[in-house]
């Protein structure tokens, strides 16, 4: 019985410990584009470990990120829109895209992060290069779906891989 014990409660220390690796060994991300036909927009949204997210905003930008701290808010969304500009590119049949950052959301050990792109026709080919936290893993994989005219297409990126082509 007490060796059960022992075994629970360090696997719960494991579980709640503050090395990375031990609390989610997979270092990934979720990135999904949905082509919106009635506002002819791109609409984007990025999932990041919160975790992962600070330590690769930290790295990038030799400054303290915390988005548990209530007086950084301002501070975060800076970085987090200078980050999302500098790591996310889409272009669209040839075409770059102009992300536009909205915001960001913690909803519990994920950001949420949300960006649009006006687009008049409906896409053909998608080309998205995505870099996130490729500065502190290289074990880094992105999963990437986009979503056009109802079809869901879906792949990943696997460090130190940048680009994803999606025809439609």
């Amino acid at each position: 019985m007490k060796m059960m014990l022992f075994i629970l409660l360090y696997g719960m220390g494991n579980y709640f410990a503050e090395d990375n690796a031990v609390r989610h060994p997979f270092h990934v991300s979720n990135t999904e584009i949905n082509y919106n036909a009635v506002d002819k927009n791109l609409e984007i949204s990025c999932k990041i470990f919160t975790d992962d997210f600070e330590s690769a905003l930290e790295k990038t930008y030799k400054q303290k990120a915390d988005f548990s701290n209530k007086s950084m808010e301002s501070q975060m969304e800076k970085l987090v829109k200078q980050y999302m500009k500098d790591h996310l590119a889409i272009h669209v049949d040839k075409k770059q895209m102009l992300l536009t950052y909205i915001g960001y959301e913690v909803d519990r050990e994920a950001v949420n992060i949300y960006l649009e792109s006006p687009y008049l026709n409906l896409p053909k080919t998608v080309i998205v290069q995505n870099t996130l936290n490729y500065e502190v893993y290289d074990d880094q994989i992105s999963i990437i779906h986009v979503i056009v005219d109802g079809k869901r297409n879906t792949k990943k990126i696997t460090f130190p891989a940048r680009l994803e082509t999606f025809n439609f």
